[in-house]
């Protein structure tokens, strides 16, 4: 992943900060490997936790990378999927880049209405009518609401992923889109592009 348009310094910086603490850990790890009666699983088990925070800074950074050469409201989406997120409301939001989408998704309630966070929270309530199916957002705009994208027919051993998580991977492995997914059940955001879910962490706005 790489984008030489991205500056997302505050980011970048706590990215660097936790992965220099990581380096500090495992060089305290290996000198206690020396040491009689030294029990290394909690401080790998540590290091490990420390690792998936630094996966999910990554996919934050890379998210805000990929979303503003193409939406000026990657902030309003941000915002929204934390939001959500806290909430434990499942969303899919699917952001249009460069390949067209309509000739690929079962189209549902057009809005046409600019992007903002209440906006986008308001979708996703239970009970609305709006709130089953994907949200595509084009620029500055949603498109559209309660659309249908096709599912991934791929398998994940015994790993289980709801419908919004296998239409999110089924949507970007035939387009460049790029899929925002909020899990019903953990409150847990992630993003998918070519296929690939990335974990994502978005901090309080």
């Amino acid at each position: 992943m790489h984008n030489q348009d991205c500056n997302f310094t505050p980011l970048k910086h706590k990215l660097k900060e936790q992965l220099s603490d990581i380096t500090g850990h495992l060089q305290q790890v290996i000198v206690n490997l020396d040491q009689d009666g030294s029990c290394l699983l909690g401080e790998l088990d540590s290091i490990r936790t420390k690792f998936m925070e630094a996966e999910s800074i990554s996919s934050t950074y890379y998210l805000n990378c990929f979303l503003f050469p193409f939406t000026s409201k990657y902030q309003e989406i941000a915002k929204s999927v934390y939001h959500l997120s806290q909430k434990n409301l499942g969303a899919l939001i699917v952001i249009q880049r460069e390949d067209g989408l309509d000739s690929l998704i079962t189209p549902g309630i057009p809005l046409s209405a600019e992007i903002t966070s209440p906006l986008l929270e308001s979708i996703f309530v239970p009970g609305s009518p709006l709130h089953d199916g994907a949200v595509l957002v084009r620029k500055d705009m949603i498109i559209s609401a309660a659309n249908v994208l096709p599912l991934t027919a791929k398998t994940y051993g015994d790993r289980k992923l709801g419908t919004r998580h296998r239409a999110a991977i089924g949507l970007s492995e035939i387009s460049d889109a790029l899929v925002l997914v909020v899990s019903e059940e953990t409150g847990r955001t992630s993003f998918c592009m070519e296929g690939t879910l990335y974990p994502l962490s978005i901090s309080s706005p």
